[in-house]
C-alpha cells in the first residue's frame, strides 16, 4: 500500500519515516519529496508498505502524532491525476 504523509518538517529524512513506519512493520520503500530549485524537502512524502493490515495499522498510528514538532498527516496515498503533456517555456 502506497501513504501519503503530510505536514512533515522540513528536517525529516526519508531514515526518520522508515523509522516511524517500521514499527507497524516492513517498509518497502520512503520517498520524502525534495524541491529541485532549492533542495529542501516540500513538507510531505510517500511510504510504501507491502502488507495492507501492517499499512492500515500505521495510518491509524500515525496520523496526528508528532514528530519533530509537528503532527503528521497520513493516509492511503489516492492515485496521480493525468495532467497534460508540459509545454516547453522558451
Amino acid at each position: 500500500m502506497n501513504i501519503y504523509v503530510g505536514n512533515l518538517d522540513y528536517q525529516v529524512t526519508s531514515e526518520d519515516l522508515k523509522e516511524a513506519f517500521g514499527n507497524f512493520g516492513e517498509v518497502a520503500s520512503v520517498n520524502v519529496i525534495i524541491d529541485r530549485e532549492t533542495g529542501r524537502s516540500k513538507g510531505f512524502g510517500f511510504v510504501e508498505m507491502p502488507d495492507d493490515s501492517a499499512a492500515e495499522q500505521a495510518i491509524t498510528g500515525l496520523d496526528g502524532s508528532p514528530l519533530l514538532g509537528r503532527n503528521l498527516r497520513v493516509n492511503q496515498a489516492k492515485p496521480r491525476e493525468a495532467r497534460p503533456p508540459r509545454r516547453n517555456r522558451y
